[in-house]
């Protein structure tokens, strides 16, 4: 039979490996796959595991069949096995066969092109770097690859965790793209939080020599929590649910009760059907780059009602309905939700949302349509490049996320403190430049004067002053050392402030300052 297991393959980087790895793959199979990276570049393989059974590889093998070179056979310990292949051309032939045998995992590879040299394969650890900071690049396919990760995107992950899976749990990349990540090694802490996000389970973990951080833009903020946000957004819905008890209380799960921050009720519709949804108003168009969501039972015990499945759309004013689509196919892509009513499940959008209003739309869910909500994000900056990762490019025309009329204006100028706090500066740099002129006026007048009655034999000032010259009297009182710094910080960048300082030399070799 088919001797192939997980394989998933993408225009730039692909994983494949046998079937049931890392189980023993199966008696006389064939798995056969022809792999390919864009015309002009090499073809990058990195062998992540392999364990034949075989010792002459006559009937158990892995070979690699460029256009002009075979590579292999390679099975058993007959011939060592190389860590990275580099084909001289950008298409290849696995071709895995095996016989009888009693034990064996197979095979897990990985490729890329050669505009990615630093390809791993989805079985590196962290610990297996000593670095302090570094990047590497992350093959499309390493989510379902077995192997655990303990940890979250705020406090870090367990160095023990596998590097690319950690990193598609923390919206860094997608599992169907690849990407590149970039890590920092910390010291450990005693206890790891778990949780589940985008498909990918993450146990808690216990102490730990050193964790890990993948360094990120920081648009990855809870939007609920900005200054004034709950208050200028709206929460609209299909409908919701009015229940009165055995004492003849009424409970109302109004949409406005769908925030993970407000305590109590959650919305739960007043039918259950794929029809309903749930719409929010952020004011102005954002950057979503995610979305938490769990069920009643996360403040409300005695309920059980959770959704398993949505679907995500947006708009921007005096424009249509856009549903969110997946990255390889143009097939609307379905989230998966919750297991149960009381954890919160993150799914971040890659590429992002760029949207004013978005709905969720339940498609299926545990006996009633009910969930709290959390969005992440940010506000959109005017030409910030932090914004224009890879990942975040549209691959295909599959994806109308990133593209299309109303979402190329990312990127116009909207008001922000920094305009409000140049304006300040300006406000306060420009009559002390005027200050500063005079003075310099005078002293020159001061100076002309001196030097005329010098001209005449007249007595000035005293005799140090003379000798000193007149520059040396207007200058003297008048030395400034570099001034107080002015620090302008940025609220939605996790920049260093930067430091503009306003004077630093002395008056006699005065300029006008950069501004």
């Amino acid at each position: 039979g088919d001797g192939c297991g997980h394989v998933v393959m993408y225009q730039d980087s692909g994983t494949l490996a046998s079937k049931n790895y890392p189980g023993t793959y199966p008696n006389y199979t064939l798995c056969e796959k022809k792999i390919q990276v864009p015309p002009g570049k090499r073809l990058i393989l990195k062998i992540g595991d392999l364990d034949i059974e075989s010792q002459k590889c006559e009937s158990s093998y892995l070979t690699v069949q460029s256009s002009s070179t075979l590579h292999g056979p390679y099975c058993g310990n007959v011939m060592p096995v190389p860590k990275e292949i580099i084909l001289d051309s950008n298409e290849a032939t696995i071709h895995f066969e095996s016989g009888s045998h009693v034990s064996g995992r197979g095979f897990l590879l990985s490729y890329a092109s050669s505009d990615h040299p630093d390809l791993i394969t989805c079985l590196e650890r962290a610990n297996h770097y000593t670095k302090a900071e570094y990047s590497r690049y992350c093959p499309a396919g390493c989510r379902d690859i077995a192997g655990d990760i303990s940890g979250n995107i705020g406090e870090g992950y367990r160095d023990t965790s596998l590097l690319c899976k950690a990193a598609i749990h923390a919206g860094v990349i997608a599992d169907e793209l690849g990407g590149q990540i970039s890590v920092t090694q910390q010291k450990g802490i005693s206890r790891y939080a778990g949780g589940v996000a985008n498909g990918v389970p993450s146990p808690r973990g216990s102490l730990s020599d050193k964790r890990f951080i993948f360094t990120s833009n920081g648009c990855n903020k809870s939007l609920s929590l900005e200054e004034g946000f709950l208050s200028k957004s709206q929460v609209t819905a299909s409908s919701y649910w009015e229940e009165t008890n055995e004492f003849g209380q009424l409970f109302q799960w109004s949409p406005d009760k769908a925030w993970l921050q407000v305590p109590g009720l959650a919305w739960a519709s007043n039918h259950s059907s794929n029809r309903e949804w749930l719409e929010i108003d952020l004011g102005e168009k954002k950057r979503v780059t995610g979305i938490k969501t769990t069920g009643s039972g996360s403040t409300m015990l005695n309920f059980d009602f959770f959704v398993k499945t949505f679907t995500m759309n947006y708009r921007n004013n005096n424009s249509k309905w856009r549903t969110y689509k997946g990255i390889l196919s143009n097939e609307e892509k379905v989230f998966q939700g919750n297991s149960n009513s009381g954890d919160v499940v993150r799914n971040n959008f890659i590429p992002p949302i760029v949207a004013r209003y978005v709905r969720i739309v339940p498609q299926t869910w545990h006996q009633r349509i009910a969930l709290k909500l959390e969005l992440m994000g940010c506000r959109i900056m005017q030409a910030n490049s932090s914004f224009t990762h890879s990942m975040w490019q549209k691959p295909s025309q599959s994806t109308e996320t990133s593209l299309g009329k109303e979402d190329r204006t990312v990127t116009e100028p909207i008001p922000s403190e920094e305009t409000n706090l140049g304006l300040k500066l300006t406000a306060i740099i420009v009559p002390v430049l005027i200050v500063l002129c005079l003075f310099l006026f005078s002293g020159i007048c001061i100076c002309a004067a001196l030097r005329k009655r010098e001209a005449k034999g007249l007595s000035y000032g005293l005799s140090s002053a003379q000798k000193s010259g007149c520059w040396k009297q207007i200058k003297q009182p008048f030395t400034r050392h570099q001034s107080t710094e002015f620090t302008i910080s940025y609220n939605n960048e996790k920049e260093t402030p930067q430091k503009l300082d306003l004077v630093t030399s002395d008056m006699a070799d005065y300029q006008q300052p950069l501004m």
